[in-house]
């Protein structure tokens, strides 16, 4: 019986989903805020809550950010990376700066303490590399010239990752310097292990991986990409980062048979995370901090612009670039609420979760949205600045500049 429940309601699930990106495909957008408010409709709270899927569902969610990140893995190559988060680390501090500051300074004005403002700078902080890679596939811009640059910020955040989660682990349990420096360095040590490797031994793991049979090469290439991810995660560097660096390390013939054959179970498995992000949200502790929720989220949308705008202009990349990288990473979700749910376990403030959630459900509803219209919006903006200040054209008979631009006489 157990088993014919779960049945019905995953099916559910996988169909309520078809309907609803085709609904989405009909309109021309992203399907992200149709599958985050149907989870929310099913989830804690909701009009009919789930149960005998969940956890599976809770697995899914997981294999379907690995497949996110490696999928965008497999565009580039390993020197295409390091080249890129050379020329781009001064784009992560810009990022640091403007976006986790809001969320410390909201902390602390609330009366939290310095432990829950460490807390919420990483919930603001960090995009979702799970929602952005969804909507850069959706929008079919993976080969636009501005997306090394979003990828880039978004390998620099989940890099950051790995110093930062062993930190608020440490400071959430109250251990000592010793014991964190310790977790610290494992988990650098394993990240630059990987990288390591990625670029030293590319194309031998290629080879390795290489098959002519689809069939082995789906299951050797999904199988080393959980095992990479499951041991990154178990040693506290973030299962994102081992599957991205996992499709850097794959090249040529492999990357695109591997590309064509995951295609599908990414988009599956994709769709089921922000389906079971709604899931774990409970309607009901949204409207207490809804305000806080919206301030913050506005403040750091607009960060999140100019932090793709900066990025993308310093890497000599066109206004309407530019204005598609800073939208596109307004998104946050997946590390965000990691965060938050470790400081709620902790018992550090009670109301950090509800507001975390709230915040990171608004952003990655908006964030869709905006990757999609703040290129059309912040050209018009521009170019009516532009227009006001240009000199309106002098009056028929008035002075006319001369070369010098000083203005002359008119003649007769």
């Amino acid at each position: 019986m157990h088993s014919a429940v779960f049945l019905i309601e995953f099916g559910a699930i996988i169909l309520g989903l078809g309907l609803l990106g085709r609904l989405a495909g009909r309109f021309r957008f992203s399907p992200i805020p149709l599958y985050l408010l149907a989870g929310l409709a099913f989830g804690e709270g909701g009009l009919l809550p789930l149960g005998a899927s969940e956890e599976f569902v809770a697995i899914g969610a997981e294999i379907g950010v690995i497949l996110l990140l490696l999928m965008l893995g497999l565009e580039y190559t390993a020197s295409d990376l390091v080249s890129n988060l050379k020329s781009q680390y001064p784009a992560g501090l810009v990022d640091f700066t403007l976006n986790a500051l809001p969320g410390a300074a909201v902390a602390l004005l609330m009366g939290w303490g310095p432990v829950a403002a460490v807390v919420l700078a990483g919930v603001t902080w960090i995009s979702s590399s799970g929602v952005i890679a969804k909507v850069l596939g959706d929008l079919g811009r993976v080969g636009n010239r501005e997306t090394p640059v979003i990828l880039s910020i978004l390998v620099l955040e989940d890099l950051a990752m790995a110093v930062y989660l062993p930190i608020i682990t440490a400071l959430l349990a109250g251990v000592g310097l010793a014991a964190g420096s310790v977790t610290l360095a494992i988990a650098l040590g394993v990240a630059g292990l990987v990288l390591f490797a990625a670029l030293r031994y590319g194309r031998v793991i290629s080879r390795f991986v290489s098959s002519d049979d689809p069939e082995k090469l789906l299951l050797v290439v999904l199988g080393l990409t959980l095992l990479v991810a499951g041991i990154a995660q178990q040693l506290q560097v973030s299962a994102a980062v081992g599957a991205f660096l996992v499709g850097i390390a794959l090249s040529g013939e492999v990357a695109e048979g591997a590309h064509t054959l995951l295609s599908p179970l990414r988009d599956l498995f994709a769709a089921v995370f922000f389906v079971f992000f709604g899931l774990h949200t409970d309607p009901a502790e949204i409207p207490p901090v809804l305000l806080p929720a919206l301030a913050l989220a506005a403040v750091t949308a607009l960060t999140k612009v100019a932090t793709g705008y900066w990025a993308a202009r310093r890497a000599g990349i066109g206004p309407r670039g530019r204005w598609r990288a800073g939208g596109t990473l307004v998104a946050r979700g997946e590390f965000s609420i990691v965060i938050a749910g470790l400081a709620v376990s902790a018992g550090i403030q009670p109301a950090l979760g509800p507001l975390a959630t709230a915040y990171v459900f608004i952003l990655v509803v908006l964030g869709p949205l905006t990757a999609r219209f703040t290129e059309p919006i912040g050209t018009r903006l521009t170019a009516r600045l532009a227009a006001r200040r240009t000199p309106p054209p002098p009056p028929p008979g008035a002075p006319e500049p001369d070369a010098l631009g000083e203005r002359v006489e008119a003649r007769d």
